[in-house]
């Protein structure tokens, strides 16, 4: 019976001890949830609790704050009500600046033009009446030495016959032939033309005009005309009109008629950005792309570098020469051209990862689940990617899409406001 007592008392013991393990392990999950659960007032975000209650300013309910870490989530309530001009939530891709040597380029645009380095005017030595004209178009291709006009004019006329004149009357007068023959030459009559005076003792009351240069007749200016005003509006090369000299008008002595190209030599006039200056030298390399002629590429150099700028432009001209033997190009195409100007190294981003404000250039920097406007400067453009002079570093993390993340409507304030 006593050995019963004892057994009884044991047991006992053993329930009332267990019983308090169990109350002490209750209370101290109790404190665990108490110090992982805050408790918030919806209309007061600022009073927090590590208990449910009521708020002790409006007396609502106290609710659970969402995106607490025993959620499972990063976001806190403090991220969430930060202003939307200067922290953004979002999933968008996060990248890294990188540390890199990378050829740089310009981009520009352009078109083709004549060189004007090959121009060349034929005009009249002396004042008459055109007889023949043998050019009948614009664009009509010429050769050194062929004949171009027949013009009748007295005063040759009257130079020839002084030549008779002293050649059969005053042989011994060579001084005096050798004048005359001397004025014909300048006036443009070649040597078998004068020896053929000489020899049957008849004038040429028509002369042949010959061409001294290779390549297409452009009409000149209809102000350059005999008679017509100086106020009319000059022929475009590329108007194909008929030509403004015509048989039977009378030409004065020095009067420019015709206006020879080279078309086997062209030049681009490539159109720089101002902001691109300080990268561009002469002899380069340029290639450049015709639009209108996929695939193909001409490559060339800076040739030359306009040192004034035209007014209203924003831009600056360069030249590159090119070749045209197989008439291929076309004056007035527009072209694109890609400048090589070296290689620049830095810290680089994707320019999809910059936002230009005008007077401030911001890129979104990532905290925790959140990104925040951060102000940078930027240097060299290359394709597609921008060098950062200041603000960044290769251990940041940054939005890949900085326009994504911008709302147009709102006024972006980087760290200071500024």
């Amino acid at each position: 019976m006593k050995n019963i007592k004892i057994i009884m008392i044991g047991l006992l013991s053993g329930m009332l001890l267990f019983a308090a393990c169990s109350d002490q392990k209750k209370e101290r999950a109790k404190k665990e949830v108490k110090t992982d659960v805050k408790y918030t007032c919806p209309m007061h975000p600022q009073i927090m609790e590590d208990h449910p209650g009521s708020c002790p300013i409006c007396g609502m309910p106290l609710v659970k704050k969402t995106g607490q870490a025993s959620e499972g989530s990063g976001i806190s309530l403090t991220t969430v009500l930060q202003p939307v001009n200067s922290t953004v939530l979002s999933t968008v891709n996060a990248i890294t600046p990188e540390q890199k040597e990378i050829p740089t380029v310009i981009l520009a645009q352009g078109y083709l033009d004549f060189d004007t380095r090959t121009f060349n005017n034929i005009s009249s030595r002396f004042s008459g009446r055109i007889e023949k004209l043998y050019i009948k178009y614009a664009f009509q291709e010429i050769h050194r030495g062929q004949r171009v006009f027949d013009i009748y004019s007295p005063d040759m006329v009257t130079a020839q016959q002084d030549l008779i004149y002293l050649t059969k009357n005053s042989p011994r007068e060579t001084g005096l032939i050798n004048a005359a023959r001397q004025k014909l030459l300048l006036l443009g009559m070649t040597d078998e033309q004068l020896t053929r005076v000489v020899k049957t003792g008849k004038a040429f009351y028509t002369l042949p005009v010959y061409s001294a240069y290779e390549g297409h007749v452009h009409d000149m200016p209809h102000s350059q005309m005999a008679g017509a005003s100086p106020t009319q509006t000059p022929l475009d090369f590329a108007g194909n009109l008929p030509l403004s000299v015509k048989e039977g008008m009378y030409i004065q002595k020095g009067q420019t008629l015709f206006n020879v190209v080279n078309p086997h030599k062209l030049w681009a006039i490539i159109k720089i950005d101002r902001s691109a200056i300080a990268g561009l030298k002469s002899n380069q390399r340029v290639t450049i792309m015709l639009p209108d002629m996929q695939g193909k590429a001409i490559s060339g150099k800076v040739n030359f570098i306009e040192p004034t700028l035209q007014d209203g432009d924003k831009t600056t001209s360069i030249r590159v020469y090119l070749n045209n033997m197989d008439h291929q190009l076309k004056v007035n195409s527009i072209v694109k051209a890609i400048i090589q100007t070296g290689t620049t190294g830095g810290i680089w981003i994707p320019r999809s990862a910059l936002v230009d404000l005008g007077q401030a250039k911001v890129v979104w920097l990532k905290d925790g689940a959140s990104f925040h406007a951060h102000k940078v400067s930027s240097g060299a453009i290359s394709n597609n990617e921008i060098q950062i002079t200041k603000g960044l570093s290769v251990t940041d993390s940054l939005a890949s899409n900085a326009q994504y993340l911008t709302d147009s409507e709102s006024f972006i304030k980087t760290q200071g406001h500024e």
